[in-house]
Order: structure tokens, then sequence, then C-alpha cells
């Protein structure tokens, strides 16, 4: 049984080997779409450590430098922890300023983009691929391309038949492999396409080899204890709101009716007694009184 490209640490060690980078240009080119794709990359991202591999914070992206420059990055994520967008924008101006040295010129900065590969769904659209620029509002005038930011949303994408695989998005071939590189689909893509043929084979060596099956096993224990911490903590804040909300709306219940009750009796009070003195009976002001 092959592991899946969808889990971070399987996605990590297949697309960021050097082995792999035929296979990681393809998945780049698919997503970005540009005039000119790209040619090579130098990968620069860290091998991954071993006593890292449980830890639920450590970030298994995949940083490359394109042939033409452009910094790149890109992450798959297992769990929504409902702070994607800032979390995203975060980390593109960590990599975005982690270019400059002191007293660098600002036209060294490169081209940066951050791809993030998603596990659940995201963005309030039907659309499984979603690309942000720095636009006018207005105009809809582009800034810069030099901040670009995808999302893409594994769930959206629509299922495959084997009838359709050869008029398919590129991007589209990618993210059914990414989601289940066994499927009849996939066998059909190996025939045609050399990328996804070279990743496949790769995927069967990782999913063979005795350390990263360990390793996977670290990862996907670490994910699932992360998951249920997560459906558990948010489980708990329903109860507790919940909770909170019987007890205010018991409370308010008790003022509206304590309220009624004062209306009531400064209304019967007025044919006998001066507003002030049925103030300071009652409790009410005396426009509240006036009101009556």
């Amino acid at each position: 049984m092959l592991m899946k490209p969808s889990m971070d640490f399987v996605f990590k060690r297949l697309f960021g080997a050097e082995e792999s980078k035929d296979s990681l240009i393809s998945l780049l080119n698919a997503i970005i779409k540009s005039d000119s794709p790209i040619k090579d990359i130098e990968l620069k991202s860290p091998d991954l450590e071993k006593q890292h591999i449980g830890d639920k914070f450590c970030r298994l992206d995949i940083k490359a430098k394109t042939d033409k420059g452009e910094i790149i990055n890109v992450e798959i994520q297992v769990r929504d922890e409902y702070n994607m967008v800032q979390r995203t924008l975060y980390y593109w101006s960590k990599i975005y300023s982690d270019q400059l040295g002191a007293s660098e010129n600002y036209k060294n900065l490169a081209r940066t983009v951050c791809i993030n590969i998603l596990n659940f769904k995201l963005l309030d659209n039907d659309r499984y691929h979603n690309t942000y620029r720095l636009k006018e509002v207005t105009t809809n005038e582009e800034l810069t391309d030099i901040e670009e930011i995808h999302f893409i949303e594994l769930p959206k994408s629509k299922e495959i038949k084997s009838e359709e695989v050869n008029n398919i998005d590129s991007l589209l071939k990618w993210i059914e492999f990414i989601k289940e590189p066994e499927s009849e689909t996939v066998r059909i893509l190996e025939l045609t396409d050399e990328s996804i043929r070279k990743a496949k084979t790769q995927l069967y060596k990782l999913s063979l080899d005795k350390k990263t099956i360990e390793q996977y096993r670290i990862r996907e224990k670490a994910m699932y204890d992360e998951i249920s911490a997560l459906e558990n903590s948010r489980e708990k804040g329903l109860q507790e709101g919940v909770k909170i909300g019987k007890e205010e709306g018991l409370k308010e219940g008790e003022v509206r009716g304590e309220l009624k009750a004062k209306k009531k009796l400064a209304k019967s009070l007025l044919d006998v007694l001066d507003i002030e003195t049925i103030s300071k009976k009652t409790g009410l002001s005396i426009e509240e009184i006036k009101r009556l």
C-alpha cells in the first residue's frame, strides 16, 4: 500500500528530494501557469530530522529558488487550525524579508510565491484553486506581481472519470495523484505523463523504506493526536458556550421579569402617589414612569 502524498511528511519527502525535482517543477508549473514556465529549481529546504517529525509545530514545507530567481514556498496542510490566511501572510512576509541582509538594496528582493495545498475547505467559493496578488480595489490594476499566494483546496476538486483523463487540466492531474496515488485515473496518467510516472516510482520507494515508514507513523500519530485535541477543544468550547448562553438567558429573563413587575406596580400607583415617590419605591427612573 502506498503512502498518501496528502500527508505533509510524505509530500515533503517526495517533492522535496533532489531526485524528484522534475516532478516538483511540473507541479509548480501546473499551479503558477506562467507564460514563462520554470525550467530548473534549486531546493532550499533543510532535510527532515527525525526528532522533529513528531513535533506538531514542525513546518514540513518545501522552499525552492527558480531559474528566474523567484522564491517559491510550498506547504501542504492536513488540518484546519482556523488561522490559515493569517499564517500564510505571516510566512510570506518572513520569506520575503529574509532575502535581504543589512544595508542591502530593496531592488534585490525577488518575487515570492506561497503555495498552500489544503486537505480542507477554506474559502467561500466552489473553486479548488484560488490565486491572490496585490491589486487596486477600484480598477483591479495590479500593483506588482512580487507577492503571489495560492490556495489549493483538495476536497473541492471533482472526481475524474477514466474517459476524461486526457482532457483535464494539468493541476487536476497532480491533485488526483496527491489525493489517490493508486486510483485508476493515476494509473492511466502514468502511461502518458512522465512527471507523474516518476513521482509514482519515487513514492513506491518511500513506501517500502523501513525508516520512512517508521517516520511516517510517528508523524501520522502526531497529526491525528493534534486533530483529536482540536476537535475536543472545539467541542468543549461549544459546550461552555451553550452553558454560558443558558445562564445568561436565565439572568436576562429574571431581569426582564423584575422590570415588568416594577412597571406594573408603578402603573397601579400613578393614581395615588406622585411620580418622585413612585420612582423611589420602584427604582424606576422618572422618565420610565412618564412613559407608562
